[in-house]
C-alpha cells in the first residue's frame, strides 16, 4: 500500500493535534521525539512531513501530499482551492480590529490598518463598506498602533492577553479560526478510501477529545 502522505503545520497546530493522531491509531513515536527531523514514516500507512503553515498549501497545490493540515486562517488567506474534509476542534481562536483606547472606528477618516493577513484584512472592511490603506507587518502586529505606524490591527486572539499587555482594546470580532484537513482533490480520487478511513477515525478521537 502506499502511503498516504500528509503535510501537518510545525509548531503550535503540531503539538495540539498529535494526541489526535495518537488517538486514532496513528504511530506517532517518531513525532514526539523528533530532534531535528521533518519527515516521519514510522506508520507505514503514512508519511508525515513538518512544514511552516504557509507551505502546506503550496505542498498540497503541487501534488506532493494528498492531506495538509492547517490552520483557517492561512486558508482563507491564501485562497485555498483544496478540499476542507474535517474541522478539528483544537487551534480555535478569532481574528480581531484591535487599537489603543482613544482609537475611534467610527471616524470617518481613512484609517490604516497593519496586519499580516492582508487579504483577510481587506474582505473584512470591503463587507462594511470601508476602505483602508493596509499595512502587511511578518512581526509583532502589536506595535504597530503603539508607535504610530497604522491605527489599528487585524489579528489573531485567542484569550486575548497579549493586547491587554499592551493595552490594546477589541473593536470588532471579525471571522473564526480553527485547524482544518484538507485534502488534494486528485489525491481525493486516488486514495478516497484510505482518505475517508484516515477522517472517520480523526473524526472519532476529535469528538471523544471534546467530551473529556
Amino acid at each position: 500500500m502506499t502511503p498516504l502522505k500528509i503535510a501537518l503545520t510545525k509548531g503550535r497546530t503540531e503539538e495540539q493535534v498529535i494526541p489526535l493522531l495518537e488517538a486514532s491509531g496513528i504511530d506517532v513515536s517518531g513525532l514526539k521525539n523528533k530532534q531535528r527531523r521533518l519527515i516521519f514514516n514510522e506508520d507505514p500507512r503514512y508519511q508525515i512531513i513538518l512544514v511552516k503553515g504557509p507551505d502546506v498549501l503550496t505542498y498540497l497545490n503541487n501534488g506532493t501530499v494528498q492531506i495538509g493540515i492547517v490552520g483557517s486562517d492561512i486558508l482563507d488567506e491564501q485562497n485555498n482551492s483544496q478540499y476542507p474534509m474535517l474541522d478539528l476542534s483544537v487551534g480555535k481562536c478569532r481574528f480581531v480590529l484591535a487599537s489603543t483606547e482613544d482609537f475611534n472606528p467610527r471616524n470617518p477618516r481613512r484609517k490604516i490598518i497593519a496586519t499580516k493577513y492582508p487579504n483577510i484584512t481587506k474582505r473584512y472592511f470591503q463587507s462594511i463598506g470601508e476602505d483602508v490603506e493596509i499595512i502587511k507587518i511578518e512581526g509583532s502586529v502589536e506595535l504597530a498602533p503603539l508607535t504610530g505606524l497604522a491605527d489599528a490591527i487585524v489579528d489573531i486572539v485567542e484569550t486575548g492577553r497579549t493586547l491587554r499587555e499592551n493595552n490594546l482594546k477589541v473593536y470588532a470580532k471579525l471571522q473564526p479560526v480553527n485547524t482544518k484537513l484538507v485534502v488534494n482533490r486528485l489525491g481525493l480520487r486516488q486514495y478516497r478510501q484510505q482518505i475517508k478511513e484516515l477522517v472517520a477515525s480523526l473524526r472519532k478521537a476529535d469528538l471523544a477529545s471534546v467530551k473529556e
